[in-house]
């Protein structure tokens, strides 16, 4: 069997190397016609357009994304061709939440922003969602609900309405996939006429995907003072960023949110665990991070423990300093990990 890896799929090379008779990695942009041709499985990340135009013609018969979306997959042809695809949902729910956690606790720290008296509205609540919905509890938010898929199917009264989200919040966060159309299109779901219909000026913060928030509406938002301020994870037209609206945000990121070392070993063990079952093979192997170099965290408050275990700011700052650095930053995204490897002393 030959399996084609993007090289930046971490924890993987000697896993990988058990199962499969042959191994070739590559960066994902580089994925071509000709390196897929005559491989069985790939091992993908986003960056990787897995459609006719790369695919026809090929022996792939299986195709693992080590990530929890799959906008990058035309899972349309995949079907057509008789090619498997798999995703990692929930991979890095945790990884997400814990940035999203440390931005909250950045806001209250350098902002101002007393976030017990506050209104958290989260978009979205699968696997991250509904993480973040317990971290704004848990930081004494009050804490308001928008899933339509979900809120159809269930039938719950736990959910409202983007518009009432719109009206009522101080924070809104966004936790979607990305739909281009139908009944639950989320392509620029946060448009000209949703920040108009703001009421509160609240802070914006996205890392679901760059394409659920306009940039020109936000951008033209922060100006205007309908929104308070942003964090900013995902991008549109990533890695060639608007670098006005970057020099805006109070946190600019390089669509790492998701990057705990945590959130990347669960990736890469699902991957692999699928590529197992579709192949029929018992394989032994151990996925799993470093330890962090400092896992004891002495510090006078749980959220002073938590900055220590995770600041984004750093990042932001990375990414400020040289936007043109996106991918390089993202894709030699240096070790964290996330609260379960850490010890905390109050002093």
């Amino acid at each position: 069997m030959k399996v084609i890896v993007d090289n930046k799929i971490p924890f993987i090379k000697e896993a990988i190397e058990k199962i499969a008779d042959s191994v070739i990695y590559a960066p994902g942009k580089d994925f071509t016609p000709e390196l897929v041709r005559d491989a069985d499985a790939l091992i993908i990340r986003t960056r990787t357009r897995c459609d006719r135009k790369l695919l026809e013609g090929s022996k792939v018969r299986f195709i693992a994304t080590a990530t929890i979306g799959f906008d990058h997959i035309d899972t349309a042809y995949c079907r057509e061709a008789g090619i498997t695809w798999t995703n990692a949902p929930g991979c890095n729910s945790a990884s997400v939440a814990q940035y999203v956690q440390s931005a909250l606790l950045l806001l209250q720290q350098l902002k101002g922003m007393r976030l017990s008296a506050l209104t958290l509205g989260v978009v979205g609540v699968g696997n991250v969602g509904s993480k973040i919905v317990e971290v704004g509890r848990e930081l004494g938010m009050h804490v308001l609900q928008n899933d339509p898929p979900r809120q159809e199917k269930e039938g719950k009264t736990d959910f409202c309405s983007l518009q009432t989200l719109a009206a009522a919040c101080d924070i809104l966060t966004f936790h979607v996939p990305l739909y281009k159309e139908g009944p639950y299109k989320t392509f620029h779901l946060a448009d000209g006429a949703f920040f108009r219909s703001l009421k509160r000026r609240p802070v914006i913060i996205n890392t679901s995907r760059g394409e659920v928030v306009e940039t020109n509406a936000l951008l033209n938002a922060l100006e205007n003072g309908l929104v308070s301020d942003a964090i900013i994870d995902v991008w549109e037209n990533e890695p060639d960023i608007n670098p006005a609206l970057l020099d805006k945000v109070f946190l600019g990121t390089p669509h790492i949110a998701g990057y705990s070392a945590d959130g990347k070993a669960n990736a890469t063990r699902m991957s692999l665990d699928a590529l197992c079952r579709f192949f029929h093979i018992q394989a032994d192997y151990c996925i799993a991070p470093p330890q962090p170099e400092n896992p004891v965290i002495t510090a006078s408050s749980p959220a002073e423990a938590y900055l220590q275990m995770y600041n984004p700011r750093k990042d932001s700052e990375k990414l400020k300093t040289h936007p043109e650095l996106f991918e390089k930053l993202r894709g030699d995204y240096p070790l964290r990990r996330e609260k379960e490897a850490y010890v905390y002393i109050s002093k």
